[in-house]
This record gives structure tokens, sequence and C-alpha cells, in this order.
């Protein structure tokens, strides 16, 4: 089940997205980066921001099976640009159509606002991630250059 996030949400959250960057973080930044009780509390305070957006700024969508978070994606408009912030599966839960389901969720609510493009930043060692966008359709573009140790990708939502 897919459904918006709620206040409620923010532990299982902080500690999903945790477990899921720690993927692909490990042995290429340190871990004090990705991981530990400060980093943890940064996360949660970022998705506690996220979750409390107006509708017409983001979103923020959770992956539920059996009452457990799976998944959570985040998205947000700003300036007339949409960005895709987060999209996060709880290794867990790696190759059960979850990532998929959110990200079918956040193309509706983009075409339910309007959106006709979208734009994220996957991390450079993430090749998971990479190939789950490409099979999504997300493209780079040649005119863009890396964000430091990040790839930007477009999305058009048809």
């Amino acid at each position: 089940m897919i459904r918006n996030a709620r206040p409620a949400d923010l532990d299982a959250i902080a500690a999903l997205h945790t477990r899921a960057r720690a993927t692909y973080y490990q042995g290429h930044i340190p871990e004090e980066a990705y991981a530990g009780e400060a980093e943890l509390a940064r996360t949660r305070e970022g998705w506690t921001v996220a979750v409390a957006r107006d509708a017409t700024e983001g979103g923020v969508l959770c992956a539920e099976e059996d009452g457990e978070l799976t998944g959570v994606a985040a998205y947000r408009t700003q300036d007339g640009r949409t960005t895709l912030t987060q999209l996060h599966v709880d290794p867990a839960h790696w190759r059960r159509g979850t990532g998929g389901a959110l990200h079918a969720a956040c193309v509706e609510a983009w075409r339910r606002s309007g959106v006709r493009r979208v734009r994220l930043e996957v991390y450079e060692h993430n090749l998971r991630a990479q190939a789950f966008y490409a099979a999504q359709g997300w493209l780079p573009e040649a005119a863009d250059t890396p964000a430091g140790s990040h790839r930007t990708l477009w999305l058009d939502v048809a």
C-alpha cells in the first residue's frame, strides 16, 4: 500500500533512510557521514520538515506492507522546478516492487499537479539506483555536469 506520510511515521522513515543509505555509502564515505545517533537525528529533522510541507510544495509517500514501512519517497517543487529528493526502499524489501510502486505513485501525483519535468540527483557509486531510474525512464541531459559526487537525471512526465 502506498500512502501519504504522517508525523507518526518519522522514526520509521529516518531509520529506513539510514539503513538504505548505508548500503551505498559504505566504503565510499566515512561512516559518521551516514550512520550514528547524530546523523539519525539530522535525518529525522529533515524528514520532519518534508512531512510538514504544504502539499503544493511537495509530498512524502510511504510504502507499507502488513503495517511495516518498507519504502519512502519525497519530492519538492520550488521555484517552478520539481525534484525527487529521496526514494529509499528498506534493503530487506529490495526486488519486491516497492520502489516501482513508490515511483509510480510519485509520477501520478506529478501528473495530477501538472508537473511536466522532474529532476533528481543520484550518488555516483549507487549503481543499483542508477539502473532503477534508467528503467523508469530517467535520463541525463548532455548539458548537465555532475554535481560533486552526484549525477543529475531528468524525467519527462507524460
